[in-house]
């Protein structure tokens, strides 16, 4: 049930200056993203602002991706919550509007215990038949999926793999060793992904992609492909602007950098808002060195 191998987008969501989804400029990027090899798309993830988008927006976006897919690669849904029905609702919309699987992150502010996890998981994995990604980002939602943890949630027949943001190498290690092949490991860190590959990662879940998904679905694949030096090389090429994207909180630099590219407009919802100048700068010159604009 691997949903996909290679790169995949965490797209970002385009609004208009008055907020609302800019659903043409959208349809855009997946058609732009494809064409540029992109191995997968997931909408309505934390790059998609999808925690400030009402439950009708965020649906609607999942199908407008999906539509503009046309099955050509797999669009997986962001469907977490911290409010276990409400994630049990947003898996079985975006299952009705078409999706190939869901990215469900930890239910972020309640701290619940590794039982309580558990049944929050399977609850929202038997209301659906589509396969299920775990996400895990300790520093976003308070909660991280340790070994033990993943353990125990890969039981559930349709979680097949996770998007791992730890940032912690050792912990990863420590989950590729407790996982077979039919589990899929994603790194949810662009500067991680080789790492991720070299411990027998799936691909990457990415932010960068935005930008440059020619470049990180090639940088992948040569890894795959053996051509490990290529990858190397393209991985530490794009270190310095992969720290331009994360000089404030995600999704605001590489939302600015697709509008830099005249691909969306700098608009964000409320609590974000667009980056400080001296962001926005470091971010252009990096874009510039790194040949995309």
């Amino acid at each position: 049930m691997t949903i996909f191998e290679g790169a995949a987008v965490a797209l970002i969501t385009p609004m208009h200056e008055d907020g609302s989804v800019d659903y043409k400029s959208l349809e855009n990027l997946v058609e732009w993203q494809i064409q540029s090899g992109i191995d997968a798309i997931v909408a309505c993830g934390t790059t998609g602002e999808a925690s400030t988008l009402i439950d009708e927006e965020h649906i609607a976006v999942i199908e407008a991706v999906v539509k503009k897919a046309a099955g050509r690669v797999p669009v997986i849904g962001g469907t977490g919550s911290n409010n276990t029905q409400h994630g049990i609702h947003l898996s079985k919309e975006a299952q009705r509007v078409g999706a190939d699987g869901l990215l469900v992150v930890t239910p972020y502010y309640n701290k619940a215990t590794k039982s309580s996890l558990v049944a929050h998981y399977k609850a929202i994995a038997e209301s659906v038949e589509l396969p299920i990604l775990l996400y895990s980002v300790h520093a976003r939602t308070g909660m991280n999926l340790d070994v033990e943890a993943v353990k125990e949630l890969k039981k559930i027949p349709n979680i097949v793999g996770i998007k791992e943001a730890s940032g912690d190498i050792s912990q990863v290690v420590s989950i590729a060793r407790e996982v077979d092949e039919d589990f899929a490991l994603y790194s949810g860190n662009d500067d991680q992904v080789l790492p991720f590959l070299s411990v027998g990662g799936t691909g990457v879940i990415s932010t960068i992609s935005n930008i440059a998904p020619t470049q990180t679905s090639e940088m992948v694949h040569a890894y795959l492909n053996g051509e490990l030096n290529k990858a190397k090389e393209m991985q530490l090429a794009q270190k310095p602007l992969i720290d331009a994207l994360f000089a404030e909180v995600n999704p605001v630099p590489v939302k600015a950098g697709v509008a830099l590219m005249d691909n969306c407009q700098l608009t964000y919802r409320l609590p974000l808002g667009p980056p400080e100048t001296a962001t926005l700068t470091s971010l252009k010159q990096e874009m510039e060195a790194y040949g995309i604009l």
